[in-house]
């Protein structure tokens, strides 16, 4: 089995190629449209879904078959079309220049498999099973979308102001006292009542009091204690 590297990639504004016109094309199009990324496409046809996104200004597309060289530049490749031989030329070519290529259903013929995905505002969540079974990856994001609160990614947020504000007071706390601080139930029960304010009161509170401050840093006659 291959052992891939788990890693979540910014590719906002970046250039990224799909070779395939087709509705399983589509789908990686639109995952990569959402993350931000320039898409191309190349298709001698393209579904109605890719029309679309092509006649909205969405992607570019060149309705032709693949030629050499049109990976060139790119981030990304997948290969999303029903020609084996095919998506093995442009594994072959993305590969031998570094670029990260997946054929879809193929891990084989992979260099980064796409994860199901789960999303709560910031919280994401990439489920995998080593492209063996997709099947399985999605049924545990649907599983996972029924068991976890939609306030999640809300609380991320409220614990990236919170963490900005010990910044600014020059307060620094252990990563264990964060994890004492963190009842998520308690949290999340307030989020949901609407009471953010009292949310973020309430972990101030545990991360800041009850001599949990692990190191203030004042300037006190230019002394640092």
């Amino acid at each position: 089995m291959t052992a891939y590297y788990p890693l979540f990639m910014n590719i906002e504004g970046q250039p990224c190629l799909v070779v395939g016109g087709g509705e399983v094309a589509a789908r990686k199009v639109n995952s990569l449209l959402e993350c931000g990324a320039r898409v191309s496409v190349v298709s001698p046809w393209l579904c109605d879904s890719l029309r679309s996104l092509r006649e909205s200004g969405k992607i570019e597309a060149a309705l032709r078959g693949y030629r050499d060289g049109d990976t060139r530049g790119s981030v990304l490749v997948i290969a999303a079309t029903d020609d084996s031989d095919l998506n093995a030329r442009i594994y072959r070519e993305a590969s031998a220049s570094r670029i990260p290529v997946n054929v879809v259903d193929a891990p084989g013929q992979s260099t980064f498999i796409v994860p199901s995905v789960f999303k709560r505002g910031d919280v994401t969540i990439a489920i995998s099973t080593g492209g063996r079974s997709p099947a399985l990856a999605k049924r545990i994001r649907i599983a996972l979308e029924n068991a976890l609160p939609a306030e999640l990614g809300e609380l991320a947020d409220m614990l990236s102001e919170v963490r900005q504000e010990l910044k600014r007071r020059r307060v620094s706390v252990t990563a264990e006292t964060w994890q004492d601080a963190l009842d998520i139930d308690v949290l999340l029960s307030l989020l949901r009542q609407g009471k953010r304010g009292d949310a973020r009161e309430r972990l101030m509170e545990h991360l800041t009091g009850d001599n949990r401050v692990v190191r203030t840093i004042d300037t006190i006659d230019g002394k640092r204690g």
